[in-house]
């Protein structure tokens, strides 16, 4: 197993949530629109989901921590898997011009209004299917927020793929401590399959043989 780390908890604790709010505003509805991944989940109300997923370089602090964490260089390969609208994959080549990078995700949506400087770069592809990549093609291998929207025999065809491709993987899920932050998350997810504790999630990486590092968000 790899190293619990912490590159996207600071970003994901910028936002404030009215929990309860969103589980008694007809939650199931929303949850069949959210899981459709278009444009009412990206930009459309914030019951659906983003309320507006816009490019404001909110990720170039977490592009940097993993471009230090991974020794990343202009000549580094890069997968994300899920990537959304792939703005990680934008502050990562701001910082390392030339970087090569490969972003997949489900959203049609998404993937069109990805930066122009990495919108090529971009295919449709879901998670859980075969990566259509070599062993090893890429120095990072990436998903974050993706892999706690797949159901259990989904989410062990997706580690496998990543672990395959990836020199390096690091993988970002929803999780819980206790019980409040369990309450928590089941009212606020729109699209989550996996609710899983942390010591779960580590046996689900170990039992599908994934060796990667992990970060945990948590709704507190």
């Amino acid at each position: 197993m790899g190293r619990l780390r912490s590159f996207f908890t600071p970003l994901h604790q910028r936002t404030s949530r009215d929990y309860l709010a969103r589980m008694t505003d007809d939650k199931v509805g929303c949850m069949r629109v959210a899981k459709r991944y278009d444009a009412d989940y990206w930009d459309g109300d914030r019951r659906f989901g983003y309320g507006g997923y816009r490019y404001d370089g909110r990720w170039a602090p977490v592009a940097r921590a993993m471009i230090e964490a991974y020794g990343l260089t202009a000549s580094s390969r890069v997968l994300d898997v899920g990537c959304g609208k792939a703005h990680l994959l934008h502050e990562m080549r701001v910082l390392l011009p030339g970087l090569s990078v490969c972003g997949l995700d489900v959203s049609a949506h998404a993937l069109a209004g990805a930066p122009a400087s990495v919108r090529r770069d971009l295919r449709p592809h879901r998670a859980q299917d075969p990566l259509p990549f070599d062993d090893g093609q890429f120095d990072l291998a990436l998903s974050l927020g993706c892999l706690h929207n797949l159901r259990l025999f989904e989410l062990e065809a997706a580690l496998a793929g990543i672990e395959r491709v990836g020199r390096r993987k690091f993988v970002m899920v929803e999780s819980y401590r206790d019980e409040q932050e369990l309450f928590n998350l089941q009212c606020w997810a729109l699209t989550c399959q996996a609710f899983f504790d942390t010591a779960e999630w580590v046996w689900l990486f170990e039992r599908f043989g994934y060796t990667g590092d992990y970060e945990f968000i948590y709704f507190t």
